[in-house]
């Protein structure tokens, strides 16, 4: 699934309402939150991409391949446990730079936020420009969040595990 986006900031607001009901399509309910974490990564990838390039740019969105876990040690049958990846494709070779925002500056934070937020991430050059990507592991069920995901209480509420 992909979404071109044009050089103008308005952008960034279809790019997540793109991209909410891409994620509802896809089983992941808009006010879970793994879906908030991935809205607040397409804001910080397509926003860096339409505020520093200045040129159009594309955002891809992919669940992929979804595996059987055991559970061991837990009630629960199996799960799936799948990757939800984004991208973001622009025209300007210039590789992302993190910087560090001093207190009070409302720019400089996005890639922070995605590397906090984001299972994994990078970038690579792609033609004349650079593909930016960053993947956050799903898990469909509290156990596989508990035995497989290493999931942080931050990113998926306070949770409780019941053992066998």
């Amino acid at each position: 699934m992909q979404l071109e986006i044009r050089p103008d900031p308005a952008e960034v607001g279809r790019a997540r309402r793109w991209a909410r009901s891409r994620l509802t399509r896809s089983g992941i309910e808009v006010d879970e939150p793994l879906a908030e974490t991935l809205i607040l990564l397409v804001s910080e990838l397509v926003t860096n991409a339409v505020v520093h390039t200045g040129r159009p740019a594309v955002l891809r969105l992919s669940l992929q391949g979804a595996a059987t876990v055991p559970a061991v040690g837990e009630r629960v049958v199996g799960e799936a446990v799948a990757t939800v990846r984004l991208e973001v494709v622009d025209g300007s070779a210039r590789p992302p730079r993190p910087r560090c925002a001093d207190g009070d500056e409302t720019n400089g934070r996005g890639l922070a936020l995605v590397d906090g937020l984001a299972d994994r991430w990078g970038w690579t050059t792609e033609g004349a420009g650079k593909r930016i990507w960053c993947e956050v592991d799903r898990c469909s069920s509290v156990a596989a969040v508990a035995t497989t995901c290493d999931a942080a209480p931050a990113a998926y509420g306070d949770l409780a595990f019941e053992a066998v």
